[in-house]
């Protein structure tokens, strides 16, 4: 009898959890993959993360969202020795920065990463960068874990410890393996990324339209329960997206940013 209690009750247990589960939750497999490839100090990749990404978060479309962050973006190796941003070496930091929080709390979709490092790019938009390691503060984050990620590194490896590099990012060693791997998955993409932010979606690089990812995310979602957020009737795909994002991008520069596949091995 009291083998037959303890069954009833893990049906009922069961039952319950299924009805009171969130029926709007996505199945992993259903969600649409969004990769978006950047540098920390771009300012239209800082809007994009705050004003753009940001308001997923807040209309429950990141529940049909496998989101992805690549800060990379326009930097590029240098003769194979020293790595080089676009906007210098507060840039470099911020993109390792971005790197271990990445890292340390790898789902974007849980909040806390991006949370971390949407604080870091609206300090960018404010002229305040700087100030970075508030962001750990205003967002509840314990900073420990991500601290001993940028100064200690991961996998170190020497051949990216240069002189240039120690002197300019003011001693610290930084999590180079981190940085290396994306390195090579932007020097990897087909087709190559000509400035940042670059979005994919599900593997259809948006180019100029990334401003209007929201269409193509809900185009692509097969799921079974639709966000409210695709439900706008002014979602839809732009058939003539070239002129959306002129003068909104961070061009590569061509002739020094397409960083080898062979330099973001670590190949000589």
């Amino acid at each position: 009898m009291t083998s037959h209690r303890v069954v009833f009750a893990l049906i009922a247990i069961f039952v319950l959890v299924l009805l009171t589960s969130d029926p709007s939750s996505s199945d992993d497999s259903h969600k649409v993959k969004l990769s978006l490839y950047y540098e920390a100090l771009c300012p239209y990749c800082a809007n994009f993360i705050v004003n753009s990404l940001g308001k997923t978060f807040d209309n429950g479309l990141i529940s049909i969202i496998n989101l992805r962050l690549v800060p990379w973006g326009n930097a590029y190796l240098k003769d194979n020795k020293t790595w080089v941003c676009q906007h210098g070496p507060d840039e470099c930091l911020l993109n390792t920065v971005e790197a271990c929080a990445i890292r340390v709390w790898p789902d974007l979709g849980a909040h806390f990463s991006f949370r971390f490092i949407k604080c870091i790019e609206r300090l960018h938009l404010e002229n305040n960068h700087s100030e970075w390691k508030s962001c750990f503060g205003r967002e509840g984050l314990n900073s420990k874990q991500l601290i001993d990620c940028y100064n200690t590194g991961l996998g170190f490896e020497v051949i990216y410890l240069l002189h240039f590099m120690c002197f300019v990012l003011m001693g610290c060693k930084f999590t180079v393996q981190l940085e290396r791997s994306y390195a090579y998955e932007t020097a990897s993409l087909k087709p190559p990324r000509r400035f940042v932010p670059w979005v994919i979606v599900d593997n259809l690089p948006l180019e100029e339209d990334y401003q209007n990812f929201v269409a193509y995310v809900c185009r692509a979602y097969k799921g079974p329960s639709t966000p409210k957020a695709c439900g706008s009737p002014s979602i839809e795909v732009n058939s003539s997206p070239k002129a959306n994002s002129i003068g909104q991008v961070c061009y590569a520069n061509v002739a020094k940013n397409q960083t080898s596949m062979a330099a973001a091995q670590g190949k000589p």
